[in-house]
């Protein structure tokens, strides 16, 4: 409970935007979402045989194939929303939605409990989280285990902007503790109400000889909701913090701490970890962007059904 306290304290700053002088303002390529590509999926006749849609965010068009996907049009977002293949069974997981708002569209994530049963087969029940991120997913997942693995976090980046903005709305579930389903355990119960978070790292990423990453934290935002929006907040500004923020009146450890539990992809087309090690200079220039949303915060297969972030027109501001 006392983490939970601590992180409903945090104090990230909010500034409107027509308050902070600014230079300019630089939307993230199909940061809008009013682009969407539409793939329909042929689940196995095993478990019904049905046609499924996934949402992706690029150059609107329909996608009719089990293909596995890869980003098109130059497109830096991610989802996760993915085709799977277990036990040579195709199913799909939607978790990030296409939701009309005003003449466009918005992002809509939500967190829900995906099962797939096929007697003596297969018997899976998984926590599965709405996340939108910089990067890409690599299908088909074949299982829950390492799951962070499927996941190319971050593109790259070499600038400095001085905070995130974006339109957001958000609706928490009611329910005290958050559960943890890993699709072949059973249910477990994690003490803490569920939240809704994003998070933006910026990196400078090194890779050794053997293909390992590491890297150093150039910048960190890390902003979280734990409850209901009526409405739409429009233009949400928060501030890029640089350098070694430990110190920061803001800084959580738990949530704005080093990481070890991302993955990238390597030069050698390898998943590996990226093992944050330090904090870099506060003028260090970075190598890569990180920019993650997330319709609940504890993790892989944690959470509570019913948590819903809804996301548009994500921007830099330098």
């Amino acid at each position: 409970m006392e983490y939970m306290n601590r992180l409903s304290a945090i104090a990230i700053i909010i500034i409107p935007l027509y308050s902070w002088p600014q230079e300019k303002i630089v939307p993230i390529k199909y940061g809008d979402m009013d682009q969407w590509e539409t793939r329909k999926i042929h689940e196995s006749n095993i478990i019904g045989g049905k046609y499924k849609l996934l949402y992706e965010i690029g150059p609107a068009r329909n996608i009719e194939t089990n293909n596995p996907y890869k980003n098109l049009g130059d497109s830096p977002w991610g989802t996760s929303n993915v085709m799977a293949k277990v036990a040579g069974i195709t199913k799909t997981n939607t978790t990030v939605y296409k939701e009309t708002r005003d003449k466009g569209y918005c992002a809509r994530l939500e967190t829900h409990i995906e099962s797939v049963k096929v007697l003596g087969l297969v018997n899976i029940r998984v926590l599965a989280t709405g996340s939108l991120f910089l990067g890409d997913m690599q299908e088909p997942i074949t299982g829950t285990s390492d799951a962070e693995k499927y996941i190319n976090c971050g593109i790259p980046f070499t600038q400095r902007p001085r905070a995130v903005c974006y339109d957001y709305k958000v609706k928490v579930s009611n329910a005290g503790d958050r559960i943890r389903l890993t699709g072949f355990s059973k249910k477990g119960q994690v003490e803490g109400r569920d939240c809704a978070i994003v998070v933006f790292f910026l990196q400078k990423r090194t890779e050794d000889i053997y293909g390992n990453i590491t890297a150093k934290r150039v910048g960190t935002m890390v902003a979280k909701y734990d409850k209901n929006s009526n409405d739409w907040i429009n233009g949400a500004m928060y501030e890029i913090l640089y350098g070694n923020i430990t110190r920061h009146s803001s800084y959580v450890s738990e949530i704005m701490g080093l990481r070890t539990g991302d993955y990238a992809r390597n030069s050698k087309g390898e998943s590996v970890p990226i093992k944050e090690i330090g904090w870099a200079a506060a003028d260090e220039i970075p190598t890569h962007m990180m920019l993650q949303f997330s319709s609940s915060h504890g993790g892989p297969f944690i959470g509570s059904p019913g948590n819903t972030l809804w996301i548009d027109n994500v921007k830099l501001v330098y």
